[in-house]
């Protein structure tokens, strides 16, 4: 089967009703981006970014798969499938797709302030005081703004093995990620879903572009991909 690789954006899970940076002037819930979503935020307030995250995490696991997320589950049917996501939800795996690499980290999981790989599954809230086994402070496992992108390395390889290369629900302006849009060959089929897609240029002038909602454009690209 062929290779198709989808790198995914908080576009795709907008429809499940989970707030993006765009629709909120670069706010989630009130909250700036300094405040919470960085490691001088983490060591000013941690309490603070606790909280913040605990309600994404409450909100996240409130949401639903949209119809975007299935339709990448069912090309599975089709073809070798390997999402990039840059979203922290676990809505693709709940739609039942496979393979499955986050970016930026997964809302249900903590890891250790001192070892980034010593990870733990969470449902439930963290409070400052817990502990991990090497007994520093338990953080949510996320990548914040200002730090490293470790799957990066991992995601790279995949993105030049594409044999079709798909892009939904992101603009393409958040780096690194977005470089990987640049990595699949200048000759294989490229495709954006977004319902705001800025001017192409350059090697990304080759995209077919279809501007819509993720839930409508993912049908579209279903109807060209597998009909």
């Amino acid at each position: 089967m062929k290779k198709l690789v989808v790198l995914t954006g908080a576009g795709i899970s907008a429809e499940s009703g989970l707030k993006t940076f765009r629709d909120m002037d670069g706010l989630w819930s009130g909250y700036r981006i300094e405040d919470v979503a960085t490691p001088r935020a983490w060591t000013r307030n941690p309490a603070m970014v606790l909280d913040f995250y605990n309600m994404r995490r409450r909100e996240a696991i409130r949401a639903q798969p949209n119809e975007a997320h299935k339709i990448l589950a069912r090309l599975q049917q089709h073809f070798e499938v390997q999402i990039i996501t840059q979203n922290v939800d676990d809505l693709h795996e709940r739609a039942g797709s496979e393979n499955v690499l986050h970016l930026h980290g997964e809302l249900r999981k903590m890891r250790s302030v001192k070892n980034p790989f010593r990870t733990y599954p969470i449902d439930g809230d963290i409070s400052l005081g817990d502990r991990a086994e090497d007994g520093s402070q338990l953080r949510p496992h996320i990548v914040w703004f200002e730090e490293p992108v470790p799957m990066m390395e991992y995601a790279a390889p995949m993105a030049e093995a594409a044999d079709i290369f798909v892009v939904v629900g992101t603009s393409l302006a958040v780096y690194p990620a977005a470089g990987l849009a640049d990595f699949p060959d200048q000759n294989v089929p490229h495709y954006i879903v977004d319902k705001h897609i800025p001017p192409l240029t350059g090697n990304r002038s080759g995209f077919v572009r279809i501007e819509k909602p993720a839930t409508l454009g993912m049908q579209e690209l279903w109807d060209i991909l597998v009909h």
